[in-house]
């Protein structure tokens, strides 16, 4: 069972704004044909251009859309095919891509100049610990050579991108040393353009959040006990949209960036808050919802209170797994019991 999904976050604020598209299938069996022979169409890799569609459909009122891969996105048919007037590419280099006028990506990079350097936060992750990475940057221009096999015909014989470099050249001992290479559409001319694009990468780990929502940090998915493969493509699906609401209730809960609730939830849904949300308050102040009412933040109040937080303030604020616990007793009370 697999899940391909894209989400939209804001670029100036990182705030997750939904889901945009998506896909849930299973392998039947093992391709016959190897994959440098098969079209683009017949590769599981066709869902990065696919859903890149999908996600541009939806945010066709955008000013600008980047769209953010990690390195198996790195493939010359995405490259052609996605990026249009108002469209970029932004991915981490996978591939040591030939180039139009001779050599290769990764020699072309070797030659560029280290021209800037900036300390960055590197939040605290399961496989490592939080810490601060002196990183040293390059920058440059190249064109990328159409492969002989691209899976797709008429594709132009090359396509422009500019990459950006980020080493930490002397990280702290035992520590995995940062080494981003990173390719876009976007032009890049400047130092300050090439740390843009490196953070709108970073804004990547909220994927990474939203799979660790649907497994180990919450739904447990991969413990499901469903055994046909159409039931449990719907639990995904399902599944999906409740771990996305639960990286906007955590982003939300302290109340900073005012998101409106249809943001996450439906016109019933937010009948049925403003209805339980009166039932929760308490006599003291401390016991009331401050929030703004119709935001985000209002919401994740709500949500949380019905996960099990207190609501007092000195207390821990609530996290991941009192969000998970607040929906699915939110889901019960507005839709009943649910089979898939």
């Amino acid at each position: 069972m697999l899940l391909h999904a894209m989400m939209a976050v804001d670029a100036d604020s990182g705030v997750c704004l939904g889901l945009t598209g998506g896909e849930v299938w299973t392998r039947k069996r093992k391709a016959r044909i190897a994959h440098e022979k098969r079209a683009l169409a017949d590769k599981e890799s066709a869902r990065w251009v696919t859903t890149a569609k999908q996600g541009c459909e939806v945010l066709v009122a955008a000013r600008m859309i980047t769209v953010v891969n990690d390195r198996e996105g790195d493939f010359f048919a995405h490259w052609s095919l996605t990026p249009a007037d108002n469209v970029h590419l932004l991915s981490r280099a996978m591939h040591d891509h030939a180039l139009v006028d001779g050599g290769t990506l990764y020699q072309a990079v070797a030659r560029a100049r280290f021209c800037d350097k900036a300390v960055i936060d590197l939040p605290k992750r399961m496989d490592r610990h939080g810490r601060q990475a002196h990183l040293s940057m390059r920058l440059g221009t190249v064109v990328l050579k159409r492969p002989q096999r691209p899976g797709v015909k008429d594709l132009p014989q090359g396509v422009k991108v500019s990459f950006v470099e980020v080493v930490e050249l002397h990280p702290p001992k035992s520590a995995k040393p940062i080494h981003w290479l990173l390719l876009t559409t976007h032009p890049v001319v400047t130092a300050a353009d090439a740390w843009r694009i490196v953070s709108w990468y970073k804004q990547r780990w909220i994927i990474e959040q939203l799979f660790r929502s649907l497994k180990s940090q919450g739904l447990r998915i991969e413990d499901s006990q469903l055994d046909s493969a159409e039931g449990l493509i719907k639990l995904v699906a399902i599944a999906t949209r409740v771990a996305c609401i639960v990286i906007q209730l955590v982003q939300a809960r302290n109340g900073g960036e005012q998101l409106q609730v249809e943001f996450v939830f439906t016109p019933d849904e937010i009948e049925a808050l403003k209805a339980i949300n009166k039932t929760l308050k308490g006599r003291t102040e401390l016991q009331k919802n401050h929030h703004r009412p119709n935001t985000v933040a209002w919401a994740a109040w709500i949500i949380a209170k019905l996960g099990g937080w207190t609501g007092y303030a000195s207390h821990r604020p609530p996290g991941p797994i009192t969000f998970h616990m607040g929906m699915a007793r939110f889901q019960l009370l507005v839709y009943g019991p649910a089979s898939v």
